[in-house]
């Protein structure tokens, strides 16, 4: 069961060409609601708009080097491994998500593009689409119901449903359980169905889900880091050193109140370890 392509023995009463066209339009669905979202929210006007404020700000110039170099720490960083996420089950939790919806989005297209008309699909694609939506439901169902309803975070019951702000973690939930469903029982059409169902929920509603979200937050993570190394800091004032002689003549009260020496008082919030978010 695991080792063999559920989209293979569909092809008996669907054309694989239909199964493609279904692919293509929930591709454009995606491509479609992150515009109307960009649109609504006027994203792409406020990142215009911050980096020219950025500039302007700015106290040197962050070279090309420099920039790709930040590039690639942002991938690395926010993207591929979430560091911004300083709770770990948090962090595991998105982490399981994301790679698992990866993972089954790609062997998806895989199989229905490649394999769909064959009855010899290698068994590799099968294997990892059943665990990216293993991981995928795994991911999902921790955050929903250990970590969206903790009460020292959200508060918030399992069956508390906020319709559009649930629809993302809802959607991703049903593609990833119905699908397993679907390819355990043999391909019965009720889990079929509601598998359909669940993945038009998902790519058709980017526009009112968060889905739009993950584009926009490599970019806006990426600005930050530009901002703090060409040091215009998002506007924010640059922090001196207390101890110095120079800060001390510029602002005598710091000596006398706090010392010539005084301990460094940044970042209190991280003296408690995170616990949720």
């Amino acid at each position: 069961m695991l080792t063999t392509n559920p989209f293979s023995a569909l092809t008996e009463y669907i054309p694989a060409s239909a199964m493609q066209i279904f692919l293509v339009l929930m591709v454009l669905f995606v491509i479609g609601g992150t515009i109307l979202d960009m649109l609504h929210k006027k994203s792409a006007k406020y990142f215009f708009e911050n980096t020219e404020k950025q500039k302007k700000r700015a106290s040197k110039e962050v070279g090309a080097g420099e920039r790709k170099a930040l590039l690639v720490k942002t991938i690395t960083s926010e993207v591929l491994t979430s560091s911004e996420f300083s709770n770990q089950k948090r962090r595991m939790s998105h982490l399981l998500t994301m790679y698992g919806f990866i993972l089954f989005a790609v062997m998806t297209f895989i199989m229905v593009f490649g394999y769909a008309s064959s009855t010899d699909t290698p068994a590799i694609f099968p294997l990892l689409w059943h665990l990216g939506a293993l991981m995928l439901a795994v991911g999902g169902y921790w955050f929903w119901f250990a970590i969206r309803v903790d009460v020292a975070a959200e508060g918030k019951k399992w069956y508390d449903i906020a319709p559009k702000a649930d629809m993302f973690i809802l959607s991703l939930l049903g593609v990833s359980t119905f699908g397993l469903l679907w390819s355990i029982t043999g391909g019965a059409w009720l889990f079929f169905s509601l598998f359909l169902l669940s993945m038009v929920a998902l790519f058709g509603g980017v526009y009112w889900s968060k889905f739009a979200h993950m584009f926009f937050k490599p970019a806006a993570a990426y600005q930050k880091k530009i901002a703090w190394a060409d040091g215009s800091r998002e506007g924010l004032p640059d922090v001196p050193d207390l101890s110095s002689a120079e800060v001390h003549e510029k602002f005598p009260d710091i000596p006398t109140y706090m010392g010539k020496n005084p301990p460094n008082m940044g970042a209190g919030i991280r003296r408690e370890s995170a616990n949720h978010f």
